[in-house]
């Protein structure tokens, strides 16, 4: 049996496990609440500024970044919390680092957001 063949019903249970995986960021994960609110806050001064479309570009990939580094950071937190339950100086320096992906990520989405509204703002 070829496990490589492409399936729609397989790529649909891929779609639902995704999505399920947003679910649980958004409900379980504080920050991934708070980069939601900077998100739709940064949609909506798009919108009122109307932002270029290179300028529409950049909000997305900032947002999609943010997101993702959000994901894998959460993830490796799971991961580190089912392996050792118990504090240990290894895991912490693990989170921290896996913390810290999320941290630049952020600053670089803050640093488009205000390299793009920030112009807008005082004229």
């Amino acid at each position: 049996m070829d496990h490589h063949r492409f399936s729609i019903s397989k790529q649909v249970k891929s779609i639902r496990f995704a999505l399920n995986g947003m679910k649980i960021l958004i409900l379980e994960e504080h920050n991934a609440r708070i980069h939601l609110l900077a998100a739709i806050c940064a949609i909506a001064a798009g919108f009122y500024y109307a932002i270029s479309l290179t300028e529409w570009m950049a909000i997305i990939i900032s947002i999609g970044l943010v997101f993702s580094l959000e994901s894998i950071n959460s993830s490796i937190e799971y991961m580190a919390d089912f392996i050792s339950p118990e504090k240990h100086e290894k895991i912490k320096k693990i989170k921290d680092v896996s913390a810290a992906g999320v941290l630049f990520g952020a600053i670089s989405a803050l640093i488009v957001g205000l390299i793009i509204f920030l112009p807008k703002l005082f004229t």
